[in-house]
């Protein structure tokens, strides 16, 4: 049983050990140059004019949980699309409905984010 296992063990090392390999052939033949401007910390091209502590609008955090909902969902089509031919063939219509109603709910969540204004940033 363990023996099923060992391939995962292998990747890990080969992994581990090129991560190693990189930082310390990085650190080794890269450049050392530092100087002030260039470790000075920067924030999106220019000076930073308030405190990195300071609070967000949730919707903000609105968007960008739905930007990754979505965004997901549509994850989940493309290896259906895939192997679209192959289901149809093992599943029948079963594999086409079963996403028809995957696009259906997703769609009624759209539209009830866009009708509840969501999706609007002042």
């Amino acid at each position: 049983m363990l023996a099923n296992y060992f391939p995962v063990l292998i990747f890990l090392l080969v992994g581990l050990v090129a991560g190693i390999l990189f930082l310390t052939l990085g650190n080794l033949l890269g450049p050392k140059r530092h100087y002030a401007e260039k470790d000075a910390p920067f924030e999106c091209g220019f000076e930073a004019f308030e405190n990195a502590r300071m609070k967000f609008d949730v919707r903000y955090y609105l968007v960008a949980i739905l930007f990754i909902l979505f965004d997901l969902e549509v994850a989940f089509m493309i290896p259906w699309a895939v192997v679209f031919k192959d289901l149809m063939v093992s599943h029948g219509q079963f594999a086409f409905w079963s996403m028809f109603v995957f696009i259906v709910v997703l769609t009624v969540g759209f539209i009830y984010e866009w009708k509840k204004g969501a999706l609007e940033w002042e």
